[in-house]
């Protein structure tokens, strides 16, 4: 028997709950790599899935968490040995199909990709599909030709999970690193990670009508969508680009209009995590490993138990969670 954070839906209200229960490994559904689990993480997505509504869950009873890591346990398939250190991040995992919020869990060999030499499975966890997502839209930045020494680089939503973890590794390359929040007193925090300076959302929240703005990044991470990524894009440097990665302004981009792209040759990089080839994957975690400081890395845990994710999915989904929750399964 082992423990999981179980999500059940009462078919007369309609309402769901979750609460850690045992269960067994024929409880797991049949893939072909069983993981002794480790550490989990919380984004927003878990948030979703745990809350009261179900979220992006179709089927219950259910076991969230969208990223795991750990030592394999047994495996049908040839890639994968008892014993390998593996990570798991996408593929609708702890949505559409059970997740990481379980001492063991039976996923696709697919979906695995093996830990990098100097990342543990804690680490891996504090980084997540949040850390990785922003290793994603760095490389995307760099293929399109950000480098140190350009100019200041805009993170928006940069207390965030993802937004940390981008402040951090441009840091560390050498970037200008310009952080904007909304969140009062996290200056202190966000200069910890490297930002340099630190710019309220208000200044980036008002609509304009201006068709573009005086050039100001060199790139940027973009985290919030809505009004911000709109004022963003007229005020960025003729050729640069921005790595759009989150809609927690709402989906559409307010007062965009064409003319960055025309005028300004600006590229609008939109980073997908959950459907990553798995080569990409593999360079990601390659450059996770490389150039994310780890001691900045550990400056973002919040640690957390599966008892404590209920009430930790709430907070998520209100914007009060800093940094990378990293959840000890085992506790």
């Amino acid at each position: 028997m082992f423990r999981a954070l179980v999500v059940e839906k009462d078919e007369e209200s309609g309402r769901t709950s979750a609460g850690v229960k045992e269960l067994a490994l024929e409880d797991l559904p049949h893939a072909e790599v069983t993981v002794a689990v480790e550490y989990s993480t919380l984004n927003y997505k878990d948030g979703l899935c745990i809350g009261p509504g179900g979220g992006l869950v179709r089927k219950y009873p259910h076991v969230p968490g969208i990223d795991l890591a750990g030592t394999v346990e047994a495996s049908e398939d040839a890639r994968y040995r008892s014993g390998d250190r593996v990570v798991l991040t996408g593929w609708r995992v702890g949505e559409a199909h059970w997740g990481g919020y379980s001492q063991k869990a039976r996923v696709r060999a697919d979906w695995l990709v093996p830990l990098p030499e100097g990342v543990d499975t804690r680490a891996a966890m504090a980084v997540g599909t949040a850390g990785f997502t922003a290793m994603l839209a760095v490389m995307a930045l760099e293929d399109h030709g950000l480098a140190p020494g350009h100019g200041p680089v805009l993170v928006t939503g940069a207390a965030g999970g993802v937004g940390s973890v981008a402040t951090a590794i441009l840091a560390h390359l050498g970037h200008e690193v310009v952080a904007v929040t909304g969140r009062t007193g996290q200056e202190e925090y966000l200069r910890g990670l490297g930002a340099s300076r630190i710019v309220p959302r208000e200044e980036f929240a008002e609509v304009t009508k201006k068709p573009l703005e005086s050039e100001q990044w060199a790139g940027c991470v973009d985290a919030v969508a809505g009004a911000m990524l709109g004022r963003v894009l007229k005020q960025m440097k003729y050729g640069t680009s921005v790595a759009a990665i989150g809609l927690a302004g709402g989906p559409a981009i307010e007062g965009a209009l064409i003319t960055p792209f025309i005028l300004r040759g600006v590229n609008l990089l939109g980073i997908d995590s959950v459907m990553q080839p798995y080569a990409n994957r593999v360079r990601a975690w390659e450059r996770i490993a490389r150039d994310l400081p780890m001691d900045r890395l550990e400056a973002m845990i919040v640690p957390a138990t599966l008892a404590d994710l209920p009430q930790l999915g709430a907070d998520i989904l209100k914007g009060q969670v800093r940094g990378r929750v990293v959840v000890d399964v085992s506790a």
